[in-house]
């Protein structure tokens, strides 16, 4: 009997070890998804242009299909690569995170900056509006999509991997980001596919309903425009303020400190100055600091994107021009 006792004595042990394990890895994984607000808020502002202009009952299909590409990235290529990173070469998690950092801050500027170019706005919604709805445009347009979630998700698993303390084991990392993965695409792609029907929903309710319901579609397809741009707006944002950040922390980790501890300072300053939210106070100046930041180097990488990096790839692949 007293054996027994002591079995299940053990056995309530390993349940509440496992338990705070499964609390900790959970933990984990929302603080890493939340550190990725950035990328994953441009994720979901970018996708949505890729169901434009095809028939309504292929929204949803191409909707799937980008998510379905979205989580074999991240799981079968990404995942791997980053637990391989971060056993053999964790040095190189703090530059590939500021590489990626570098990216959406050009990829933020560059959407700034379309909006002083007329031509750049054209082309962007000559590719928005497609002369056909056929099965080669859709794979196209699918295929170009799971690319841009390869370099979007990519920077969501390195900012997750980040913030996983190095001491952790493998299991628990391989958990935590196979979590961030799913979590974050079922978010994405499930807030993605609401908006492209939204619009669908809300003509039904106006058409096929009365009354309150009636009002309520209405009020959906006036309000869905306005909400796509606002989405697009705060995407941007947070692509310049996650890139920025990443970058100040970036430099502070290899030895520069001056930008961090100039933020740093700034924001104890401001949040002196107003002693009722001081922590609220001290996040906007650390968020704005950190956005100018990287809207100027996303600015300065522009040209040399334009001039250096794009030509040279057109030298060595010339089929991609």
């Amino acid at each position: 009997m007293s054996g027994l006792i002591a079995l299940l004595d053990d056995v309530a042990t390993i349940s509440k070890v496992a338990a705070a394990s499964i609390d900790d890895v959970a933990g984990q994984a929302a603080k890493a998804g939340a550190k990725a607000a950035g990328a994953v808020i441009d994720d979901a502002a970018v996708t949505p242009k890729y169901v434009h202009g095809f028939k309504a009952d292929r929204e949803l299909p191409i909707v799937w299909k980008i998510a379905r590409g979205s989580i074999f990235n991240k799981l079968v290529i990404l995942l791997p690569i980053a637990v391989l990173l971060s056993v053999f070469a964790p040095w190189a998690i703090s530059p590939l995170l500021m590489l990626g950092g570098a990216y959406l801050c050009y990829e933020g500027a560059h959407k700034v900056a379309s909006l002083f170019h007329k031509s750049d706005a054209h082309d962007s919604k000559a590719h928005t509006h497609p002369e056909t709805d056929g099965a080669a445009l859709e794979e196209k347009r699918v295929a170009g999509a799971i690319k841009t979630d390869f370099i979007l998700s990519a920077e969501i698993m390195t900012i997750a991997l980040s913030t996983i303390p190095a001491t952790d084991s493998v299991i628990t990392k391989v958990l935590i980001l196979a979590i961030v993965a799913v979590g974050i695409t079922v978010a994405v792609y499930g807030f993605v596919a609401v908006i492209v029907k939204a619009d669908d929903v809300g003509v039904h309710l106006a058409t096929e309903r009365t009354g309150a319901l009636a009002a309520l579609g209405r009020g959906i397809v006036k309000v869905t425009p306005g909400f796509m741009t606002a989405l697009t707006v705060v995407g941007t944002a947070a692509m310049i303020w996650v890139g920025g950040q990443i970058i100040v922390h970036g430099l502070y980790e290899l030895g520069w400190p001056l930008p961090y501890e100039t933020v740093h300072h700034w924001a104890e300053a401001a949040a002196a100055a107003v002693p009722q939210a001081p922590g609220i106070v001290a996040w906007i100046v650390t968020a704005f600091c950190d956005g100018v930041l990287g809207l100027i180097l996303g600015l300065i990488l522009l040209p040399i994107v334009a001039n250096v990096v794009k030509p040279a790839i057109a030298a060595i692949r010339p089929e991609t021009n």
